[in-house]
């Protein structure tokens, strides 16, 4: 791992700085006085956050109409310790360390009763994108998102647990006992995330097709037992496949691994004009095809369980650390396309 910086992360009682992105193109670092919790929210201070593809498009001003609000302090991504508690809130959240979930779901409709968060009728609100994020010294937010972690967490290995959760959230979807035979399309960090997620499951066989050959070694050390990059001959019997990758054919080829009966659980978000799956060659297959965006608390509750129990290794993914300031040089970094830049973390 890689530092460059490790500034001490401001006190609650501090101000320090955050990130601001007033519009595509444009941010500044401005001085951040924390929110005191209202009835119901904790503030956190922040340890790290993580950077990743969709806060490059909140950068850029390519992310999805209605899924972004300017201007805005980014970050969906983080770790951090408990330092003040609103009323109704247990006091024995203060100085725990936690990870908290994005979706500011309603808590009222149908959907929210049944636990799919994620689809919250009252409309779309996410921590980093519509609501203040977590590249500030600290966070305040409805203390029922929070997730507590052990005392003795790494903190930097937690801010990885966001997209954790959302491969979680593919893994209860995809359903895999074990025995199955299971595969992972893509190698970023949602593929790194989904292998050891299927490993803990103990498959017979756990299969990792990507684009570089570079990947095969880490794929290995957490658990694949078998790497092809997708330009070489690809197997067509497997029970359970997920997609990672969010290019333009990584669905076809995902569900191509597939056996009569198989299950695809979709994650990538391609760009506009990706190639979609042939409906005649999911029905005659009889394909079970479920997709993720987010993750509801079940999948977040399950991803902590997992890490708690050492099953789950985020920091073999961070490549580079840097100071809340450098800001723009960690969102370059994201998108240079360099086969040694893993994830970035920012620390406040």
């Amino acid at each position: 791992m890689t530092a460059a910086g490790r500034p001490a992360a401001a006190g609650a009682g501090a101000g320090g700085t955050a990130v601001v992105v007033e519009a595509p193109g444009e941010h500044r670092l401005v001085p951040h006085e924390p929110r005191d919790p209202a009835p119901g929210e904790a503030l956190v201070e922040v340890h790290a956050a993580g950077i990743c593809g969709s806060d490059r498009e909140v950068y850029q001003g390519n992310r999805p109409e209605g899924y972004v609000r300017y201007p805005l302090t980014p970050g969906h991504e983080w770790s951090g310790t408990v330092r003040r508690v609103g009323a109704g809130v247990p006091r024995a959240l203060v100085g725990r360390k936690v990870v908290g979930e994005g979706f500011r779901n309603c808590q009222v409709c149908d959907r929210c009763h049944a636990g799919e968060t994620t689809l919250c009728s009252a409309g779309y609100e996410e921590t980093g994108f519509t609501q203040p994020g977590a590249m500030a010294a600290t966070l305040t937010l409805p203390a029922r998102l929070l997730h507590v972690l052990p005392d003795d967490a790494d903190l930097s290995a937690a801010a990885l647990l966001e997209p954790a959760a959302c491969i979680a959230a593919a893994a209860l979807k995809a359903n895999a006992v074990p025995g199955e035979r299971v595969a992972v399309v893509g190698t970023g960090t949602l593929g790194m995330f989904a292998v050891q997620f299927l490993r803990a499951n103990s498959p017979s066989e756990l299969l990792v097709v990507g684009t570089r050959d570079d990947r095969e070694s880490l794929s290995r050390q957490f658990g694949a037992s078998d790497f092809r990059t997708k330009d070489r001959p690809l197997p067509d019997d497997f029970d359970v496949v997920i997609e990672t990758a969010g290019s333009a054919d990584a669905a076809r080829t995902a569900a191509s691994l597939l056996r009569r009966g198989g299950r695809l659980v979709l994650t990538g978000i391609p760009a506009p004009g990706a190639g979609g799956l042939d409906p005649t060659d999911l029905v005659v297959r009889q394909l079970e095809v479920h997709t993720v965006f987010g993750a509801p608390p079940d999948a977040w509750a399950h991803t902590v369980r997992v890490f708690a129990a050492g099953l789950l290794d985020p920091l073999p993914l961070v490549t580079h650390e840097l100071p809340l300031a450098e800001f723009p040089e960690a969102i370059e970094l994201v998108g240079s396309g360099d086969p040694k830049v893993g994830k970035v973390l920012l620390r406040p």
